[in-house]
Order: structure tokens, then C-alpha cells, then sequence
């Protein structure tokens, strides 16, 4: 047994000093990067383009599109992803949510021309309502339902608004959206709220791909991976996946502790049946 246990005891040995620990630090979080843990805030990094080639891949039944951005914010996902799939040719049919006034007046003067673009300044959760929306300032794309502890990194969260909440099965209901092709969300910490607004819809597998961020506001909203990974698996079974720099998307076949990492990583949920 002890020499077996040597090359451990070397390693931990050599790995004692300070320097050395912030060296495995640095590798620990590039790695991590690698694999799409903390990647998910740069665009260069998020690998959404794989987005993109998933909705070209499904543009073959000659109908357009449905996508629903939900915490559109000003419209930087429709800009970088969206309309240069329009521009290609591709037919698409977009839904955007958005609770800020201020920042829905940019989308709006940005794409409120669009007939294929549908806006709405509200939000989505899992119950209709007035709600308070918290930010650094109006506006802001850190904007969450939760006031968050930011003051180790200097921001402090004392703009706070009053925004509408709609819930996304009655949307889809009273707008006779049958099926959606992709369900894109950056609300900030409250994903969970949304899709559990959406139960219907994921039940009946009327919903393609998902994908969602998964950072440090789940630490204010206080959810983990857990809770989607069993709220997936009880409402149609969707299969979850972590999206790497490369555009790959990492089978997630079970959950483990380990996936609890609070840095911004992007996950995509496919739907086989839909």
C-alpha cells in the first residue's frame, strides 16, 4: 500500500509551497475553460455559434423559425446570433422578452420595425405579476429579481424598478405558438422560475433546445444544477448538456456534485422527441 501512495505523497510534497498553489489554481480555472465552465459571459468564448448550426440543421421543413429570447436586454443575442441567420436566408419568427422600459426602448428602436420580430416588455417566471427588478443601474444586463451581493467587486445594486411577469405556457397559449425551436435564457439567476412557467410546453415536448446560464446569480437566487437537472428530467425528459469554447456539446448523463461550479457556463437541453 505505501508504494502505491508514494507518487501521491511526492506530488502533495511538492505542491505545498504558496507558489505552486496558485499555480494549480491557474490551471484549474483554464482548464475549466476549456470545458465551458466560466466561459459562458464572452461571446468569443460561450461557443453559442453552435446555437446557430443547431437551428440551420432544423430549417428543413420550409416553416420559419421560432425562437423566444427571453431577457432580450437590448438585443445583443438577436444581433450576434439571430439576424445573421436572417441575412443567410434562414426563416425565423422571433419572441423577445424584456422587463426593463429602459432597455426595452433600445430594442425597440433597434427591431421594432421588424415584422418578424415580436416584442414584449415583460419577463417570464412561473407566475403572473408585479415584481421588483434590481440592477446596478437602469438598464443594466445585471438586471435580476434578486438584489444581489455584489459588493466584493465594487457593484452595488440600488436601482430597483417595478416590471410585469407573464408566464410563458399562457404566452404561448394566447399567441397560438405551437412549438418552439429554441428557447434561449438570460434572466439573471431565475431560469428555473421560467421553465417551471413553461412545464406544459416541456411536458408535451414542444420545445427543441433550451439553453440557459448557469453563474454566480444562481448563488443570489439561491439554484443549483440539481434543480434543473431533476426538473428536466420530470418534465419530458430533455437531455442536458454543457457547451464548450469549441461549440461541443458535453453529454451531462448524471448528476454529480461537481457541476455546482458558479461561474457563468452556458447549457443546452435537447429534447429527442420534439
Amino acid at each position: 500500500m505505501a508504494q502505491k501512495d508514494w507518487p501521491k505523497s511526492f506530488l502533495v510534497r511538492l505542491t505545498s509551497s504558496h507558489q505552486a498553489q496558485v499555480l494549480l489554481a491557474g490551471g484549474v480555472v483554464y482548464a475549466q475553460q476549456l470545458m465551458g465552465i466560466g466561459s459562458g459571459s464572452s461571446p468569443s468564448w460561450s461557443g453559442e455559434k453552435t446555437l446557430r448550426v443547431s437551428l440551420v440543421e432544423r430549417a428543413s421543413s420550409g416553416k420559419p423559425l421560432c425562437v423566444f429570447d427571453v431577457g432580450a436586454n437590448t438585443g445583443q443575442f438577436i444581433s450576434s446570433v439571430l439576424m445573421p441567420l436572417q441575412d443567410s436566408g434562414l426563416a425565423l419568427e422571433i419572441h423577445a422578452f424584456e422587463p426593463s422600459p429602459i432597455a426595452f426602448r433600445t430594442l425597440l428602436d433597434s427591431f421594432g420595425g421588424k415584422a418578424n420580430v415580436h416584442l414584449n416588455n415583460f419577463g417570464l417566471g412561473q407566475e403572473q405579476g408585479e415584481v421588483q427588478l434590481f440592477a446596478d443601474r437602469p438598464g443594466s444586463r445585471l438586471a435580476s429579481l434578486s438584489r444581489r451581493r455584489l459588493d466584493h467587486f465594487g457593484i452595488e445594486f440600488e436601482a430597483a424598478e417595478t416590471v410585469q411577469l407573464r408566464v410563458l405556457d399562457d404566452y404561448c397559449r394566447e399567441r397560438n405558438v405551437q412549438h418552439i425551436d429554441l428557447l434561449k435564457l438570460d434572466v439573471e439567476g431565475h431560469e428555473l422560475d421560467v421553465l417551471r412557467g413553461a412545464k406544459r410546453l416541456f411536458q408535451e415536448k414542444r420545445i427543441s433546445i433550451a439553453s440557459f446560464e448557469f453563474g454566480g446569480c444562481n448563488i443570489d437566487s439561491r439554484t443549483f444544477v440539481q434543480d434543473f437537472w431533476y426538473f428536466f428530467r420530470q418534465n419530458g425528459g430533455g437531455r442536458l448538456h454543457r457547451l464548450s469554447p469549441s461549440g461541443s456539446l458535453v453529454p451531462i448523463p448524471e448528476y454529480r456534485e461537481d457541476l455546482e461550479q458558479f461561474r457563468n457556463t452556458i447549457f443546452v437541453v435537447l429534447q429527442a422527441d420534439a
